[in-house]
This record gives C-alpha cells, sequence and structure tokens, in this order.
C-alpha cells in the first residue's frame, strides 16, 4: 500500500471556496479603489496637461507589468486577475500616451 501526500483538491470545496471567496471579493474593492486612485493622476496629465514629475519609465514599467500579469490571468483563467488587469492597462496606458503626447 502507498501512501501519497494529501491533495489540495481534495479538501472540502465549500470549505476552500468561502476563504477564497472572500479574498476575492477584499482583492476585487482594493483593485477598485485604487484604480480610483489612479483617475485623478490621469486628469491632470489629460485635462491639466500637467506632466511635471510624471516618470514615463515608472508609468511604462506599470504597464508593462500589468501586460504581462493580465496574460498570466487568462493562462490561469482566474478572472480576478485578468478583469482588474484590463482596468490597469487602460489607466496606464493614458499616463504612458499623455506623458509622451503633453511633453
Amino acid at each position: 500500500m502507498t501512501m501519497h501526500p494529501p491533495d489540495c483538491a481534495q479538501v472540502n470545496p465549500s470549505q476552500r471556496s468561502a476563504s477564497v471567496g472572500g479574498l476575492e471579493k477584499i482583492l476585487r474593492v482594493l483593485s477598485l479603489i485604487t484604480m480610483l486612485m489612479t483617475v485623478p493622476q490621469v486628469l491632470t496629465i489629460w485635462v491639466g496637461g500637467n506632466v511635471a514629475g510624471i516618470s514615463l519609465i515608472s508609468w511604462g514599467s506599470y504597464l508593462f507589468s500589468a501586460c504581462l500579469w493580465f496574460f498570466y490571468g487568462l493562462k490561469k483563467r482566474d478572472k480576478t486577475i485578468y478583469v482588474a488587469c484590463i482596468g490597469w492597462i487602460l489607466l496606464d496606458a493614458a499616463i504612458v500616451i499623455g506623458v509622451i503626447v503633453q511633453s
């Protein structure tokens, strides 16, 4: 008789989904809040035309990272990851493009 280590997939699904569900809800809310906190930066660039102090390298890196996370989320079929990344890609791209256009 061979003993195998416990498989996480064999854990009671109701226990697993309850803890993951709560964490996913918190992550979704936090993702929305942080995106809303980025909107004033986008408005400063596009409405005010002010790009002083905005680092194109930093925001370009954020955009690149969001794209990688988006594809990772798609690969893992994790809606919490890839849906949030759509918002981040749009916001980061708005800042990057705004800095290029306004400079």
